[in-house]
C-alpha cells in the first residue's frame, strides 16, 4: 500500500519529535502541540528534503511557513509533481 504524502511526513515527525502517531494532525504546532526545538526542525527539514527530493536549502528558507503537519503537507503540493 503506497502512503499517502501526509502519512510520510508524519514518520518522519515521528521519528525526529518520538510523540505517537495519534498526537499528529494537521492543526499540530510543531512548538507549541509537539514540542519541537530549532535542531529537531532541522534534522525534520533536512529528512523531508531528502525523502522528497526537495532542495533542504529551500526548505530551510522557508521554514517560516512551515508551522504545523498541515503547512508542511501543503507545502510540499505545491513543490512536488502531481503523482507523488
Amino acid at each position: 500500500m503506497k502512503l499517502t504524502l501526509y502519512e510520510r511526513v508524519e514518520r518522519i515527525i515521528v521519528k525526529y519529535i518520538k510523540v505517537l502517531e495519534k498526537q499528529v494532525t494537521p492543526e499540530a504546532s510543531f512548538v507549541d502541540d509537539l514540542g519541537v526545538d530549532s535542531l529537531d526542525m532541522v534534522e525534520f527539514i533536512m529528512d523531508i528534503g531528502e525523502e522528497f527530493g526537495v532542495n533542504a536549502i529551500i526548505l530551510i528558507d522557508d521554514e517560516e511557513k512551515l508551522k504545523t503537519m498541515g503547512d508542511v503537507v501543503e507545502y510540499l503540493r505545491t513543490k512536488l509533481p502531481s503523482n507523488e
